[in-house]
């Protein structure tokens, strides 16, 4: 699911893709994945396209909060929870310093540059 989705975001050119093992810190999930993009439409890519390969992959996709012209999505996919923002919205509520606590998951073979 983590690879699927990061793969899935890059592909859309999601910016500054960040996984965050929550496994130790919360039991909400196993895995935080924060990404934004730099314009609504963008947002929307990303989302659409992560949601498609996970189907494709037969992950069940729980929870999707959101909708068109949303400037952050978050999509629950039980284990892995992907937060989508707008860049301004990302850097408003920095949810990665809020879990700071949590280890960064290196992403980096499955992103291009």
């Amino acid at each position: 699911m983590l690879e699927i989705a990061v793969k899935a975001a890059d592909s859309k050119h999601a910016e500054e893709i960040v996984a965050l093992d929550m496994q130790e810190v919360s039991l909400l999930a196993d895995y935080f994945v924060i990404m934004h993009g730099n314009s609504e439409r963008q947002v929307e890519a990303i989302v659409d396209e992560i949601v498609a390969k996970e189907e494709d992959a037969e992950v069940q996709v729980r929870h999707m909060e959101g909708k068109r012209g949303s400037r952050w999505f978050l999509i629950d996919l039980g284990d892995v929870v992907v937060h989508v923002f707008l860049k301004e919205e990302r850097a408003f509520y920095n949810i990665e310093k809020l879990w700071s606590d949590a280890p960064i998951v290196n992403v980096s073979q499955w992103v291009t540059e």
